[in-house]
């Protein structure tokens, strides 16, 4: 798509990769990004690097009542990026519950919820004749779980899922859906994982140059671009791989 230009809102943009998304998305020349967390003073230093092309937006992603204000608020848009997240780490028979329910209400549900709050906004756009998409964040591991991440894994498959049937439905109305599968990213969500990380600023790169070269399917580092052709060449090696 053309980034240079458009108008983009980011879930979850206060930190880790969603800021990064956020400050790459203006670097390629978005002329306004819409920043949007539960507390908008956690994005007054996105705001000030800004300069003047941010809009805080108050936004969780988990509450229908702030989705539908949210969706009211911003009525220009050409990208919507569901980058909002939530992780429970570990194995199916020990992880918590309570955070299993999380990880589908942030990861499968509520990305549902906010693509339908703002699929109207998306779609004027593509019917005025501009490029309109979404970005869905997924993780590599929704192609299969490590043992570790058994419920995060889960609800990413849910969401790699929900991105695979909404790019055929959405397609006829002129909006592209993408799909970012990033494999272990250095931020505060990851802390409790054992593995590989890529740099934040790297993978929003990687995923915003992918974006502007309408690549649908991403994997934004080298650790989920290895593991990706293992699933493509054949699928049960790469379950092997990571339970190994």
């Amino acid at each position: 798509m053309q980034i240079h230009g458009s108008t983009a809102l980011v879930t979850g943009a206060n930190r880790g990769l969603g800021a990064q998304l956020a400050i790459t998305l203006l670097d390629a020349g978005a002329a306004t990004v819409y920043a949007a967390a539960r507390d908008t003073d956690t994005l007054r230093p996105l705001v000030q690097a800004g300069g003047g092309r941010v809009v805080p937006v108050t936004l969780d992603v988990t509450d229908p009542a702030s989705v539908r204000a949210a969706a009211a608020e911003v009525v220009d848009l050409d990208l919507l990026v569901n980058n909002a997240g939530s992780a429970t780490f570990g194995d199916p028979l020990g992880a918590d519950l309570a955070g299993a329910r999380s990880d589908l209400e942030v990861n499968y549900l509520a990305l549902l919820h906010t693509t339908r709050a703002f699929l109207p906004t998306l779609e004027a756009a593509a019917t005025a004749g501009r490029a309109a998409a979404i970005l869905n964040i997924v993780s590599v591991i929704a192609l299969a779980p490590a043992p570790h991440t058994t419920v995060y894994a889960a609800s990413k498959a849910a969401a790699h899922s929900l991105t695979q049937s909404l790019r055929a439905t959405l397609a006829p109305r002129g909006i592209v859906v993408h799909g970012a599968y990033p494999g272990g990213i250095d931020t505060d969500m990851s802390a409790g994982m054992n593995a590989v990380k890529a740099d934040a600023r790297v993978v929003a790169e990687r995923i915003v140059a992918a974006l502007a070269a309408d690549t649908t399917e991403i994997y934004p580092d080298d650790a989920s671009a290895a593991l990706a052709a293992i699933y493509h060449a054949d699928p049960r090696q790469l379950e092997r791989t990571l339970a190994g």
